[in-house]
C-alpha cells in the first residue's frame, strides 16, 4: 500500500480528546486518526450507495408501477421477527 503523507491541523481542544481516546484505545493518535478516517469513509461510501441504489429502485417502481405498502410490510417484518408465520405481502400497482 502506497502512503501518502497529509497535514492535519485540529483545534487544541480536539488534540486534546483524540490523544484521550487513542491513549484509552492503546493505539497511537495517528492510528487511531487513520482508523477514524478510514470508517467515516467507508460509511459515507456506504451512504452515498444506499442513495444509488435507492434512486435505482424508485426509477424501477415508476417504470414498473408495482409498489409494496410500507403497512403491509412492516406487518410482515414484525411477524418473521417476532417467528410467526407471514404470507408475503402482494404488490400493489400504483395509479398511473
Amino acid at each position: 500500500m502506497a502512503i501518502a503523507a497529509i497535514s492535519l491541523e485540529l483545534p487544541q481542544a480536539l488534540k486534546a480528546r483524540v490523544e484521550a481516546a487513542a491513549e484509552a484505545a492503546g493505539k497511537t493518535p495517528h492510528a487511531f486518526m487513520v482508523q477514524a478516517i478510514e470508517r467515516e469513509t467507508a460509511r459515507a461510501e456506504r451512504d452515498d450507495q444506499f442513495a444509488d441504489e435507492a434512486f435505482e429502485a424508485e426509477q424501477e417502481m415508476q417504470g414498473s408501477g408495482e409498489y409494496f405498502a410500507a403497512g403491509d410490510v412492516f406487518r410482515y417484518a414484525i411477524a418473521r421477527a417476532e417467528g410467526k408465520p407471514a404470507r408475503r405481502p402482494n404488490p400493489k400497482r400504483s395509479r398511473k
